[in-house]
């Protein structure tokens, strides 16, 4: 009896996740977008007006600017990787029940949120590293006072 109750509250709590996963992988898809935003106005304009200031705000900028791309990278598919694994418990005891309009619903849920997780990190990915290229070189040209 206990081993039946544990179950089912462990099945009620991560089915009770699924909204805020997915609320979490639209607000990272918001983020990613501001992100882009923010790398072409730091190529065209930011970095040029922090290479004339002092190292150690350059420096403290960068490392904030990387931190929450980095972020992105990492917890974009880790959100679609719960996003996918969440509704497929449900979609599983749908099909044993013979109900493929519900197994339906939660494979297209699943393999949605996979597909955005994974787009998250992608680009997070290439931000952070075009962004550590990008400052890597300024810092090398304010290091040598150019």
């Amino acid at each position: 009896m206990f081993h039946g109750m544990l179950i089912g509250l462990i099945h009620e709590f991560v089915s009770w996740l699924l909204y805020p996963v997915i609320i979490m992988l639209f607000l990272a898809v918001l983020l990613t977008i501001i992100e882009v935003g923010l790398v072409f106005a730091e190529r065209i304009y930011t970095l040029r007006i922090y290479r004339k200031g002092p190292i150690d705000i350059f420096e403290d900028y960068a490392a904030k600017r990387l931190e929450r791309s980095d972020l992105l990278a990492r917890c974009g598919p880790i959100l679609g990787l719960m996003g996918t694994l969440i509704p497929l418990g449900p979609g599983l005891n749908a099909l044993g029940a013979g109900n493929i309009d519900i197994l339906a619903t939660a494979l297209s849920v699943a393999f949605d949120t996979t597909v955005v997780g994974l787009l998250v990190g992608l680009v997070a990915f290439v931000i952070s590293r075009l962004r550590r290229r990008w400052y890597d070189q300024y810092w090398h040209l304010m290091q040598q006072g150019e």
